[in-house]
């Protein structure tokens, strides 16, 4: 029974600190309840903020892209002009190179043995033909020259026969002349 007039005195003494600390109790209740309330509109904002948040986030995400990938394209087309340039800058060196090479390969052909061995023994050969027939002019000449001088003579002969014949035959040569002019 001990156990039995203990467990009533603690009965009674719960209903002593129970009626002494009811409106305690019931006011902890009402502000247990209270912020229970503001507890569920609290969450029910910060749901209601965080689905706002996961949707910018979203379209952030989607404009931070974007704008990632127009940062990307800015900077691939400013090396893609700075490649233009140096390429340019190549070209333009490459094409000086060119007209050295070429011009170099001009002054090579113009000396190219082979073509001046080719240019030598077609000159040779226009040569001796030239000389053969300057030879053959000189030897043309040469006659030319001894049959004029022989021509000469004897022209020089038949004048001077002439010349002795010529007083003895004067009238006659006069009358011939006369004669054939009639």
């Amino acid at each position: 029974m001990l156990t039995a007039s203990k467990l009533e005195k603690i009965m009674e003494l719960e209903a002593n600190l129970r009626a002494e600390y009811q409106q305690q109790l019931d006011a902890k209740t009402v502000e247990i309840d209270r912020l229970s309330a503001r507890e569920s509109e609290l969450q029910a904002a910060v749901d209601k903020q965080l689905e706002t948040i996961t949707e910018l986030t979203g379209k952030a995400t989607d404009s931070q892209k974007a704008e990632q990938r127009a940062r990307e394209l800015h900077n691939r087309s400013e090396r893609l002009v700075a490649e233009i340039a140096e390429l340019k800058q190549r070209i333009k060196t490459l094409q000086k190179d060119l007209a050295a090479a070429r011009e170099e390969n001009k002054t090579l052909t113009q000396f190219d043995p082979v073509r001046m061995k080719k240019n030598l023994d077609t000159s040779k050969k226009k040569l001796a033909e030239k000389t053969r027939a300057t030879d053959l002019l000189q030897k043309t000449l040469s006659e030319t020259k001894k049959e004029n001088a022989e021509l000469q003579r004897k022209v020089a002969e038949l004048e001077a026969k002439v010349a002795e014949l010529a007083p003895e035959d004067g009238e006659t040569v006069e009358a011939k002349a006369e004669s054939a002019a009639a």
